[in-house]
């Protein structure tokens, strides 16, 4: 059985991934899809990128310099809001301390936003997702989803900034579709399924 090992902790994301990865087969092999702490992992890492592209390379190639002949996934994601110069952006998950909770990010994001009009707050989540394969070879892809940022938060299905972010074709925050609707139009689920499709092309 081949392995995919993906750079997070994240249980939020780990079942993102494992539904738009299932099924999978490699050179006729299924293939396991383990988080960091699964397969033993646990590297410092140093995201010092300039963009959700680098960091997600950097998150890469840590992780596969622990690991043995797996393939290793890492993402980098986040939300830009244009009303506030595309913050938090690559900040996304440390805005306000990596100990803040989501709750509190995201009220202090809807308060500075409180006299922003409906038409100026777009935003858009990001997700760059980096492949390291056993041979040292790597690709990334990136994908977006556009919407705009609500008034207050709304849904329990999602995690992160979710809550706030609404989605104008389905007047619903991410946070309140089902699983299957936001893998559909996510931008990990759209930068996954790329990678999906890469990783069949290749002969591995």
């Amino acid at each position: 059985m081949r392995e995919i090992i993906f750079a997070t902790g994240n249980e939020g994301k780990m079942r993102e991934i494992r539904d738009i990865l299932k099924g999978l087969t490699l050179g006729g092999e299924p293939v396991a899809v383990h988080s960091m702490k699964e397969a033993g992992i646990d590297v410092p890492i140093k995201e010092d990128g300039k963009s959700f592209a680098e960091n997600a390379r950097i998150k890469a190639r840590a992780v596969a310099a622990a690991s043995q002949k797996a393939i290793v996934l890492a993402d980098d994601s986040g939300l830009e809001i244009d009303a506030l110069n595309k913050e938090p952006g690559i900040y996304s998950a440390r805005y306000l301390g990596e100990d803040t909770s989501y709750h509190e990010k995201n009220n202090n994001l809807l308060t500075r936003l409180a006299l922003v009009p409906d038409e100026k707050r777009t935003a858009r989540f990001v997700c760059a997702i980096a492949c390291v394969l056993p041979d040292g070879r790597c690709f990334t892809q990136e994908a977006t989803i556009e919407g705009r940022i609500g008034y207050e938060e709304k849904g329990e299905n999602g995690f992160g900034y979710d809550p706030i972010f609404m989605v104008p074709d389905y007047g619903r925050s991410t946070a309140e579709l089902s699983e299957e609707e936001k893998n559909r139009i996510s931008h990990r689920g759209k930068a996954l399924r790329a990678v999906r499709e890469r990783l069949e092309e290749l002969s591995l």
